[in-house]
């Protein structure tokens, strides 16, 4: 008897409620037996990690951002998930021989967010395929290193902060340069895959789902850049050395932004040492977004970040205007950026339109509040995203 569209969705909410609430109370065991209870009913591993699973992982995000839960909290849900999906892959081992060929799956170099690439692993697994799953933050060189001695059809990629796209560059220069084509995914690169095309990745994918069906029809041929090949030959506009020079100097643009904030409120001359050191923690993100922005010359990067970041606090009980005396010390210290003050303009302009912009005046908590995303799985499209 064939089970309804309807009848499988109600189904797949049920479980995801009680894994959900496994999780919420912090029960390893009974989010391992919600899993194994699906699949013994009948739902499909592949559906249990993409449908399930994932689903979970993305409202410990949703959660976190709305305050509801602490970051100690997201950790703990986060770990429990990657047990239930290493106790899935025991309890239903793959019933077809790994036939397809050979997948490596990793995260770039900085990258702790794991979990979108271990279930992209893991659909890859039941699909067929050998996958070495490398785990989170993969320096290029060993990456490169394994790539020459396994000799994969290709490489997945997987990073969630868009920080870490400069990194994924030379990650993806360095595969294609082995002679592998590199297929990305994950939401540093966009929800439309902008950045993938840009940084020139073989293939991008927004979900598991669509990078397995993508590579069951096989990579493109990839390729090899040229000998003594640079991010500029990719990114013409890193020329006029802005990211460069931005990047370089982050500590001392971080260090002055936080004396010209205690000019303004000298109430932050009263942070204790901890809070001071959030303070400067939530300002080098500012600043690496921004480098990041220059890197990719995308106003809209940095713009979005803001503007996220801006309803983080608003949740928080802190006014999302409260990020503009940041913005001011930074383009006072640029001013001779054209490209980091146009990005800083539409920044401004996207965080009073943005979620928060209409938050009442008042003093709040100012900077220092853990603006920085956690160390995560749960951001937009996680658990799916290659």
């Amino acid at each position: 008897m064939t089970t309804s569209p309807v009848a499988l969705a109600e189904s797949l909410a049920g479980y995801v409620d009680q894994l959900w609430d496994a999780v919420l109370t912090v029960d390893e065991h009974a989010a391992v037996r919600r899993v194994f209870d699906a699949v013994d009913a009948g739902v499909p591993p592949e559906d249990v990690l993409l449908d399930i699973i994932a689903p979970v992982q993305h409202r410990v995000g949703e959660h976190w951002a709305a305050n509801k839960m602490t970051v100690a909290q997201e950790h703990a849900a986060t770990a429990i998930n990657d047990r239930a999906i290493a106790a899935l892959a025991h309890h239903r081992p793959p019933a077809a021989q790994a036939e397809r060929g050979r997948i490596t799956v990793a995260c770039v170099d900085g990258e702790w967010h794991a979990l979108p690439a271990r279930l992209l692993a893991e659909v890859l697994r039941l699909r067929g395929w050998q996958v070495d799953f490398l785990g989170a933050q993969v320096p290029a060189p060993h990456l490169i290193a394994h790539l020459h001695q396994t000799g994969p059809q290709a490489v997945a990629l997987s990073s969630s902060i868009a920080t870490r796209l400069p990194t994924a560059h030379a990650a993806i220069t360095a595969c294609q340069a082995a002679g592998v084509p590199v297929l990305v995914g994950g939401a540093a690169f966009g929800p439309d895959g902008r950045y993938a095309r840009l940084l020139g990745a073989d293939a991008w994918a927004p979900d598991a789902r669509t990078a397995a069906d993508f590579l069951s029809h096989g990579m493109p041929d990839t390729r090899a850049p040229a000998l003594g090949h640079q991010p500029v030959d990719d990114l013409p506009h890193l020329s006029d050395q802005e990211y460069s020079l931005v990047a370089r100097t982050a500590p001392q643009l971080v260090k002055e932004t936080l004396a010209q904030l205690e000019e303004r409120f000298p109430a932050l001359r009263n942070y204790s040492d901890r809070q001071r050191q959030h303070t400067a923690e939530d300002l080098a993100h500012i600043t690496d977004f921004l480098a990041t922005a220059l890197y990719t010359d995308d106003d809209e990067l940095f713009g979005g970040f803001l503007t996220w970041t801006g309803a983080i606090l608003t949740t928080r009980g802190v006014p999302a205007h409260s990020l503009h005396p940041t913005l001011d010390a930074l383009a006072a210290q640029l001013k001779d950026f054209p490209r980091a003050r146009r990005i800083i303009d539409h920044a401004r302009r996207a965080l009073v339109a943005g979620p928060g912009a209409d938050a009442g005046p008042g003093t709040g908590a100012g900077p220092g509040t853990d603006i920085g995303p956690p160390g995560t799985d749960a951001g937009p499209g996680s658990g799916s995203s290659a």
